[in-house]
């Protein structure tokens, strides 16, 4: 196994770090110093050839010098250790066993071996194959112990914890199912401004929008969007009597209510914008779920056009989660679609809008004329719109006119696109022409279509 790369060693842990790890040991006493000579007369007595008297003044033998150095047999000596005497070799102590040192991976893994310990191991790992595979798979081991997570809070914790809570135990007046949308959306978004900073609220946004065959965009900020937010949310509050937040002269178009409301503002709107937001869209959730059920058909007049009640909050949901799509982008924070049932529903709600936005194109002189009109309610010619992913679906679009009805058997022109990249298309963030759609049919039904979903968007 010499020359296999060595397995690294693990990350050290804070723990092994004890009060008594690096602590000195107690002082070793020095050696004492070597004699000049031996201590028993009978010792240099012994040392001695057998043909001399063995003493130091014997000069046949042995001679002193002024020095003090002594010449015995012919050898040199002196009181320096250094001189005649070897140092002795230091003790080698004997290496761990194999069945040691494999009882010692799974500390080593962990990291709550030794310096010396560790040193050992990484060494036999070397060697070893058997324990060099065992080392890997303990080290994975640990790592699964020890996985890095996101500490940021997924955005709907909430709304499931709700929706959990209240599957319990059920709200005495519960919120009706055609508004939860608007709830589940104003809360998500909600839940983002939470998490932002307060330098954040700064942060550049560009709304965009169709106008036309052009594709508009105004810049504004975080802030600037709940603005928007709350002033055309007002339209609905206005119309169930809880007060616009404009005021009684505020205009009714959701494009000139924006604009006035930027425009009034002394300074730029900052964080302190959300309380007055999400005041109102509670105070929103709350009143529809009083008033009962009759309420959902109550009209909603946004200017030019107008919605039942039902709708409006739809469009609002809509709206919320595309504009908090805008701020997430803006700030860098994760944000998914809406759930699958209520993406279904707000396709739904633009594909019912869609023949009036082809009337009102067709009329500006900005789609083709209508080829075989139809009495009201009667089936007419179709494009078949399918959805695909979470929340889709298949509609009919009447193609001639706005009150007929969409039917299969009268469908020219086939047109299949992402849940999301619909939704995209309908608020203006993707263009006609880019829209990843497949086509098959009737070309000037296909465009037509796109355009006027396009044209559903709005500031």
């Amino acid at each position: 196994m010499r020359g296999v790369p060595r397995i690294p060693s693990p990350r050290a842990a804070a723990d092994d770090l004890r009060a008594d790890a690096y602590r000195p040991g107690p002082p070793v006493p020095p050696e004492p110093a070597p004699d000049s000579g031996p201590a028993d007369p009978a010792d240099a007595a012994g040392s001695a050839p057998a043909g001399g008297s063995g003493t130091a003044d014997s000069g046949s033998n042995g001679s002193a010098d002024d020095s003090g150095n002594r010449a015995v047999n012919g050898a040199s000596t002196s009181d320096d250790p250094a001189a005649g005497d070897t140092p002795a070799a230091p003790e080698v102590s004997a290496a761990p066993s194999h069945g040691v040192l494999k009882s010692l991976l799974g500390a080593w893994a962990l990291s709550a071996c030794s310096a010396e310990e560790t040193a050992a191991v990484e060494e036999h790992l070397g060697d070893c194959a058997p324990c060099a595979e065992e080392a890997l798979r303990l080290r994975d081991a640990v790592g699964l112990l020890h996985t890095d997570r996101d500490l940021d809070l997924d955005p709907l914790l909430r709304f499931r914890v709700l929706e959990n809570c209240l599957g319990r135990r059920p709200a005495r007046i519960p919120v009706p199912g055609w508004a939860d949308p608007y709830d589940a959306e104003t809360a998500r978004l909600d839940a983002l401004l939470r998490d932002i900073g307060d330098s954040e609220w700064h942060a550049p946004v560009r709304l965009k929008w169709f106008e036309g065959e052009r594709r508009m965009s105004r810049r504004t900020t975080v802030a600037g969007v709940i603005g928007h937010l709350l002033t055309v949310d007002g339209i609905v509050a206005g119309a169930m009597g809880l007060g616009d937040p404009l005021g009684p002269h505020a205009p009714l178009l959701p494009a000139a209510r924006t604009e006035a409301f930027w425009n009034d503002m002394d300074l730029p709107p900052t964080g302190t914008i959300r309380e007055p937001w999400r005041d109102q869209s509670h105070d929103l959730i709350r009143t529809v779920s009083f008033a009962g059920p009759g309420v959902a058909d109550m009209s909603v007049s946004y200017g030019s056009f107008a919605l039942s009640l039902r709708d409006a909050l739809l469009d609002r949901a809509f709206e919320c989660w595309i504009h908090a799509d805008d701020i997430a982008d803006a700030v860098d924070y994760p944000y998914p679609p809406p759930s699958g049932a209520h993406l279904n529903r707000m396709i739904d709600l633009a594909a019912r809008l869609l023949p009036a936005a082809l009337a009102e194109r067709r009329r500006a002189g900005l789609a083709g004329p209508p080829r075989h009109l139809v009495a009201a309610g009667a089936p007419g010619r179709s494009l078949h719109l399918e959805v695909e992913g979470s929340g889709g679906g298949s509609w009919y679009i009447a193609l001639d006119s706005p009150a007929a009805v969409g039917s299969p058997d009268k469908s020219v022109a086939q047109v299949a696109l992402d849940g999301v990249e619909f939704c995209k298309l309908v608020a203006g963030h993707v263009s006609p022409e880019e829209a990843a759609a497949g086509q098959d049919g009737d070309r000037q039904a296909i465009r037509d279509v796109l355009f006027a979903a396009a044209a559903l968007s709005r500031l």
